[in-house]
């Protein structure tokens, strides 16, 4: 089965964002960068699909050169190749240009279903993966926490607002992945090393133009500075005094 996997090179966690010259996005050049937390997660999902149905597991990201770092991470941890369409504004993308950008790679690679993570943890906007099936002209679940592919055929169980809903679908398909389908494995000593010999191919993304434009980017305000009220039950009140008239929460 021919698998892919779409990941994103995200800020890490830990980062203190600053704001780029021109205002409209966060300074790319003073950030540490990873691989997107649900990425790891769909990433799991179509190595152990290769690993129960035989095939080849491909890694796909949209981003700058420096992405080759998240995509050897993928490929140590057990994908057998990698493609980065490089693009030095991928930070400026939208995502209907992300998805067409995707769309067009997987079908060069002639791949019959798509792991992507429910949303990047950075824009949080969980609308690639879909955009990217209706481009495809693919079936498509979101939030999958329970997936089962046997051949052309796949049961899948997510989670909404309602409950659990199960669906059954055809492939090829693009499937989005939630917390609770798997827990992603990390890289062994053994995976890194082989990692570095496995191939990347890079090439120039076919590119839409964006539909929308960032205008403007700000920091949100920064928190005051908490105060001491007292100390033991004695504090109490002033403390309910406090959460009332300045807090507001009661």
């Amino acid at each position: 089965m021919n698998i892919v996997a779409c990941i994103k090179r995200v800020p890490a966690t830990e980062t203190q964002p600053k704001i780029a010259p021109d205002g409209k996005a966060m300074d790319p050049a003073l950030a540490e960068y990873m691989l997107s937390f649900y990425d790891e997660i769909a990433l799991e999902e179509a190595i152990r699909t290769k690993e129960a149905a035989g095939g080849e597991v491909t890694a796909l990201t949209l981003g700058p050169a420096e992405a080759t770092k998240e995509i050897r991470d993928c490929l140590a941890r057990g994908a057998d190749k990698g493609s980065l369409l490089t693009d030095a504004d991928w930070h400026t993308r939208d995502n209907r240009t992300t998805a067409k950008a995707l769309a067009a790679q997987v079908t060069a690679l002639g791949a019959e279903v798509v792991f992507c993570g429910r949303q990047a943890t950075d824009r949080d906007n969980a609308a690639v993966g879909q955009m990217m099936a209706t481009y495809l002209g693919w079936a498509c679940v979101t939030d999958v926490i329970e997936l089962t592919i046997d051949g052309q055929k796949a049961t899948a169980k997510r989670e909404s607002e309602a409950g659990i809903e199960s669906f059954s679908f055809d492939l090829p398909a693009v499937i989005t992945c939630q917390k609770g389908l798997n827990e992603p494995r990390y890289a062994g000593l053994k995976g890194i090393m082989a990692a570095k010999k496995k191939p990347i191919e890079e090439s120039a993304p076919e590119l839409a133009e964006n539909m929308t434009e960032v205008i403007s980017v700000e920091l949100p305000p920064a928190r005051p500075e908490g105060r001491m009220i007292g100390e033991g039950t004695d504090a109490i009140p002033a403390l309910l005094e406090a959460l009332r008239s300045e807090a507001k929460v009661l």
